[in-house]
């Protein structure tokens, strides 16, 4: 496949030291009780007198100037809101019968209270009929909310998008001649603004804490006198990218949707400095770059993401107006050292493989059991894929679904006994499990090839899982062959059970061969690819995929089912196109 040729910038060196070790360090703990005692007693320093006091002093009149938001909303979200409808994930509520004090699912709130919405109604509707509907959501929100610190509300990463928000879509809100209603915006944001001050490191590593820091420097260059609030908000911003990212570019969280998100704000922000006349610091375009570049090695050919870490397979159009509105033009990242996201791609085909540990388990919520995994597609054509979505999916996906999707069994890769690589919690948050993968990578114009280790499996079964992967330089033509090593002082008498799956992408029509070895797979308007497999039994069974949109779509998957005695197996595979 070409790789974007036009695309130039190189954001770091790509390359990767043979055999090297990438270890997870206190990735089997969450959050202590001390410092979730902390959290929540500076939760309930917010609603103390002395904090409301801080949020005191001279409101703005006005804003400095109005940044664009160069991203266009979601267009069906927009045209409900039109109809006085806000939707979001599955969830719909009337705005006229909307009440803010009743408990809302969380993704819901988080777009009402994030106010997301703005840009999806400002990329259906005029300001003239955009802006009695935003001014009356404006109104709930700040008759339940503007005086009342706590809650999902207040939380620091909320306020961040918040003023994003809120500046980029001023004209939506503060259309009003009601002065009274006016003051009231801008009293609201200023003390929004006072209150990240002081709350912004204690948002959540990752993008939850770039959003806080990122609304601290908005509000810095768009509410009069704040040159001093964008020097302290400039500074902050670089430690949470410092805290959120890996030098590789990657999110910490390990997450392309957060990362994706990521790259969202920033984007945002850098509209900031433009309505300013001023560019963004160059330690962030830089590390803007890096982002871009890293989310683009998890990108299929059609530039829609894969499936990772509870994310959903995000378009290729949000992607792409995503990217376009970054302004950042780079390769994707093929080698990531830390990201920890390996990339083949040949003719049209491309191939991702999740070649590292977790994250560890502060980091995010909901991560998965994924460890050498792979999704690989032809073209447009998703061929094997991730079944993904643990936090992308529609409300009303049930909650044992959910826990499910965040399995090792919900990836295309090796289980045992159908056990999780990495335990997955009660709490739900990552236990123990894969704590190192080995990791060595050999490119020619022949060939490419990675090979991969993890011992998720040693400490409860006495295996080491090793996966070789080789991609022809023509790209038709993907090999692998899956190992179970006997490591550790663990010898289980008798045999285990393993299946190796191969989830198959939406659309993919399976015929298997009569040998019970091999099937055909027809694409969805494309070619067919034969699959052949040796070591273990194929067999076809019904699988699941959660689209861009979150909602689940039935789907199939090979799966190789064998035996593993004390001394290990292999079994060995390819993927052929006809």
């Amino acid at each position: 496949m070409n790789e974007a040729p036009d695309l130039v910038t190189d954001p770091a060196p790509d390359g990767i030291d043979e055999g090297r070790r990438l270890i997870r360090l206190g990735g089997d703990k969450g959050l202590s009780l001390a410092d979730r005692l902390a959290e929540r007693f500076h939760r309930l320093t917010w609603r103390t007198p002395l904090h409301t006091l801080r949020l005191k002093g001279r409101y703005p009149l006005k804003l400095i100037a109005v940044p664009d938001d160069p991203i266009l909303g979601d267009i069906a979200r927009g045209t409900m809101l039109l109809e006085g409808v806000l939707s979001c994930r599955g969830e719909a509520r009337d705005i006229e019968t909307l009440d803010l004090a009743k408990p809302l699912p969380k993704p819901f709130a988080e777009y009402l209270h994030s106010f997301a919405w703005l840009r999806d109604l400002s990329t259906v509707a005029t300001r003239a009929r955009g802006a009695p509907i935003a001014e009356y959501l404006m109104g709930l929100w700040l008759t339940a909310y503007a005086d009342t610190q706590g809650g999902i509300a207040w939380r620091p990463d909320m306020w961040g998008r918040r003023i994003l928000a809120w500046t980029a879509h001023a004209p939506l809100i503060l259309s009003s001649s009601d002065q009274i209603y006016r003051s009231k915006v801008l009293n609201a944001l200023a003390k929004g603004a006072l209150h990240l001050d002081r709350t912004a490191d204690k948002a959540p590593a990752g993008a939850p804490r770039i959003a806080a820091w990122c609304g601290v420097v908005a509000a810095g260059l768009l509410i009069p006198g704040g040159e001093p609030r964008q020097a302290f908000g400039e500074a902050g911003l670089l430690r949470a990218l410092g805290t959120g990212l890996f030098d590789d570019g990657g999110s910490v969280s390990r997450s392309p949707a957060m990362l994706l998100d990521s790259i969202q704000l920033l984007t945002l922000l850098q509209e900031s400095y433009a309505a300013r006349s001023a560019e963004l610091p160059e330690t962030v375009a830089v590390t803007l770059t890096r982002m871009v570049a890293a989310l683009l090695g998890v990108a299929h050919a059609d530039r829609g993401l894969s499936s990772w870490q509870g994310g959903g397979p995000a378009s290729e159009t949000q992607v792409a107006a995503v990217v376009e509105a970054s302004g950042v033009r780079t390769r994707p990242l093929r080698q990531a050292r830390d990201w920890g996201y390996q990339r083949l791609a040949a003719g049209t085909a491309v191939l991702i493989v999740d070649a590292a540990p977790p994250p560890i388990a502060r980091l995010v919520e909901g991560g998965c059991a994924s460890t050498l995994a792979f999704e690989f597609s032809d073209g447009p054509a998703r061929i094997v894929v991730n079944c993904g979505g643990a936090r992308a999916g529609i409300a009303q996906l049930p909650p044992a679904m959910v826990e499910g999707l965040r399995s090792t069994a919900a990836h295309s890769t090796l289980t045992i006994a159908d056990s999780n690589s990495t335990a997955i919690l009660t709490d739900g948050t990552l236990g123990r499990g894969v704590g190192e993968v080995e990791l060595s990578r050999q490119e020619s114009d022949a060939a490419s090839r990675i090979e991969a280790s993890h011992d998720g499996y040693v400490r409860r079964w006495g295996f080491l899982h090793r996966r070789q992967l080789m991609l022809t330089g023509d790209g038709r033509e993907l090999r692998g062959e899956d190992a179970l090593l006997p490591q550790g002082r663990k010898r289980r008498a008798g045999l285990s059970l393993f299946a190796i799956r191969f989830h198959l992408g939406e659309g993919v029509q399976v015929s298997p061969t009569a040998d019970g070895l091999g099937a055909i797979l027809r694409l969805p308007g494309g070619p067919l690819w034969q699959f052949r497999c040796r070591g273990g039994a194929l067999v076809v069974e019904d699988s699941v995929w959660i689209d861009a949109d979150g909602r689940p779509v039935a789907t199939q998957q090979l799966m190789i089912t064998g035996e593993a005695a004390a001394g290990g197996a292999s079994v060995s595979w390819a993927l052929k196109k006809a």
